[in-house]
C-alpha cells in the first residue's frame, strides 16, 4: 500500500496492517498459532514470545489504530482487560471524573475493585454542556453514546476542559465505532473499545483494544499488555481481523434499520420514550407497564434474540436493570434514569419488516 493516510476508512478496513503475507504471498493474514519464536541468536530478534507479540495481533492491532486515526493500537482479551489496563497506568490517590451512564462492568471495576487501591471515582454527567471538570482530576472517562441511555458528549469541548484540568480524555467508542466518530481527532487521548462488538461484528469474539496517538501512553500500555498478559490469542485476532473488513458495509445497515424502527417505536402509546442518536445500531425504549410486563416483551421476540452484548449482525434485546447493568445499585440506576421497563436493542442487518413483525409479538405479550 502506499501511504495509509491517504485511504478513506472502508478501504483501511480491508487493507490497513495487512500486506499479503511474504513467504507465500497469501492474502488473509495467517493465523499464527505458535507460542515462541526460533532466535537466529540469543536476545536479538523481533519476535520472541506470543505473549508479548503475534504477528496475526500485530495485523489487528495496525489496522485498529488506523482507524482511529490513531498510531498505537494494543490488543486485550476483553474489553474490560482493556479497560482495566488503563486504570493500571494511575497510581493510589488519582482521580478520576466517570461519565454517570456507563457500562456495569465498567462502574463495577471501577467502584468494587480499584476504588478499593485508593482511586478516587466521580460520576457526573458529562453529556452537559456545563459539566466541571476539576483541577488535580488524572483521567476524565466517558462513553459517547452512552449505555444504556445512549447519551452524546460533545468530545471536543470536553476534551479542551480536561486538558485545561491537567486530565487526559479516555473515550470508549464501543457503540460508536470509528465509522461514525473518531474521538482522537477530537481531542482524546485514548480511545477503549470492546471489539467483541461492532468491530468484530458476528458475535463469535471477546476482545478489546486501547488506541493512543501519544507515544510515552503508548509505551506504558504496551508494557502493561506484556506484563499483565491479558492478550488475545491469534485465532480471536484473525476473526476480527476478518469482521472488520465489512465493519461499514455492516453500519449502514445496522443504522438504516435502526432509523425507521425508531420511528416506528415513537408512534406507538404503548411506549414512554424512544432514545436514539441518529446513527449506529442501539435503541433504547421506555415500556409503558411495570418489570413484569417489560420481561414478557422480551421474552416473546424470536429474531431479537434475549441476551446480552451488542453489535453483532443478528439482533438482540435485554433489559438493563436486571442484566447488563445488574451490578449498578438500584438507587444509582434511579438517579440517572434507568428505570425498570428500560428495554435496549441492538438492532441487526436483517429484513426490517421481519425485525417489526418481531417486536409487535412483543408488545403483544407485554400487554397480556
Amino acid at each position: 500500500m502506499s501511504d495509509e493516510s491517504d485511504y478513506k476508512l472502508g478501504t483501511l478496513a480491508i487493507h490497513a496492517g495487512q500486506p499479503p503475507e511474504p513467504i507465500t504471498g497469501a492474502v488473509m493474514t495467517p493465523v499464527f498459532q505458535t507460542s515462541t519464536y526460533a532466535q537466529p541468536h540469543p536476545g536479538a530478534w523481533d519476535w520472541e514470545y506470543s505473549r508479548t507479540h503475534n504477528p496475526t495481533r500485530t495485523a489487528l492491532q495496525e489496522c485498529l489504530a488506523a482507524l482511529e486515526g490513531g498510531k498505537h493500537g494494543m490488543c486485550f482479551s476483553s474489553g474490560l482487560a482493556a479497560i482495566d489496563t488503563v486504570i493500571r497506568t494511575l497510581r493510589p490517590g488519582a482521580k478520576v471524573v466517570c461519565g454517570d451512564d456507563v457500562y456495569g462492568g465498567t462502574y463495577r471495576l471501577f467502584t468494587k475493585e480499584w476504588a478499593e487501591f485508593g482511586l478516587e471515582f466521580s460520576f457526573v454527567d458529562t453529556s452537559q454542556p456545563d459539566v466541571v471538570i476539576p483541577d488535580g482530576t488524572d483521567i476524565v472517562w466517558i462513553e459517547t453514546p452512552t449505555n444504556p441511555l445512549l447519551k452524546t458528549t460533545d468530545i471536543t469541548a470536553l476534551a479542551k476542559k480536561a486538558h485545561a484540568a491537567g486530565a487526559k480524555l479516555v473515550v470508549d467508542n464501543t457503540f460508536a465505532t470509528p465509522v461514525n466518530q473518531q474521538p482522537l481527532k477530537l481531542g482524546a487521548d485514548i480511545v477503549v473499545h470492546s471489539t467483541t462488538k461492532y468491530l468484530n461484528g458476528h458475535s463469535d469474539v471477546v476482545g478489546g483494544v486501547v488506541i493512543t496517538s501519544d507515544d510515552a501512553i503508548a509505551k506504558r500500555i504496551a508494557f502493561l499488555q506484556n506484563a499483565a498478559g491479558a492478550v488475545p490469542g491469534p485465532w480471536d485476532c484473525f476473526l476480527t481481523l476478518r469482521g472488520l473488513k465489512t465493519l461499514h458495509v455492516r453500519m449502514d445497515r445496522h443504522k438504516e434499520n435502526a432509523i425507521a424502527i425508531a420511528a416506528w417505536l415513537e408512534e406507538r402509546g404503548d411506549v414512554g420514550k424512544v432514545i436514539f442518536p441518529g446513527y449506529s445500531g442501539m435503541i433504547s425504549f421506555v415500556l409503558n407497564g411495570d418489570l413484569d410486563a417489560a420481561i414478557r416483551f422480551v421474552k416473546a421476540t424470536k429474531l431479537f434474540c434475549l441476551a446480552e452484548s451488542l453489535g453483532g449482525v443478528e439482533s438482540l434485546i435485554e433489559l438493563p436493570a436486571i442484566m447488563t447493568h445488574a451490578s449498578v445499585p438500584p438507587d444509582v440506576r434511579e438517579a440517572i434514569g434507568i428505570p425498570d421497563g428500560l428495554i435496549r436493542l441492538s438492532v441487526g442487518i436483517e429484513n426490517l419488516s421481519d425485525l417489526i413483525a418481531d417486536l409487535e409479538m412483543g408488545f403483544a405479550a407485554a400487554a397480556g
